[in-house]
């Protein structure tokens, strides 16, 4: 086992299978030692199960969930493509999109508990630049999806 698969069992944490994309992508591209995760939507065993808007259908703390749940798709898809999480050198970016009612201004908020997560997972190396953006739409109806930039070495 890796040291960043031990550190996940030690949060009790499991990641889940990685996402298959629906559309015409893929989950990862590796370039240059930066890898590019495409936005991921908070899938449990294969599916959306929370629908709307923050602010409205959706809250807070539910949001906060769903971006937690974002991360952890992200980092399957992550690990799929490179093998093991050690090869993680820094995360550099997480661009998060959150589904937000008319005045609902706490994306940072709700992105911040992607942010937490990386940090218990990674350390400092977790710590990264961010932007949390509210939009009016997402697919499937999701309430949060997020995308990261990673360095990654041998």
């Amino acid at each position: 086992m890796s040291r960043i698969d031990d550190r996940l069992a030690e949060l009790g944490l499991t990641l889940p299978e990685a996402a298959e994309p629906s559309f015409n992508y893929v989950p990862v591209t590796v370039h240059g030692g930066v890898a590019y995760v495409s936005g991921q939507l908070p899938k449990v065993d294969g599916a959306v199960r929370t629908f709307g808007k923050v602010g409205d259908a959706v809250d807070l703390e539910t949001a906060r969930g769903e971006a937690e749940i974002c991360v952890l798709q992200a980092l399957a898809c992550l690990k799929a493509e490179l093998g093991s999480l050690d090869r993680v050198v820094r995360v550099l970016k997480v661009n998060g999109y959150v589904a937000s009612a008319s005045g609902f201004n706490g994306q940072p908020k709700v992105l911040d508990a992607a942010s937490d997560l990386l940090g218990k997972v990674f350390g400092e190396r977790g710590v990264h630049a961010r932007a949390a953006v509210g939009v009016a739409e997402l697919p499937r109806d999701a309430a949060v999806e997020i995308e990261m930039i990673v360095a990654v070495g041998d």
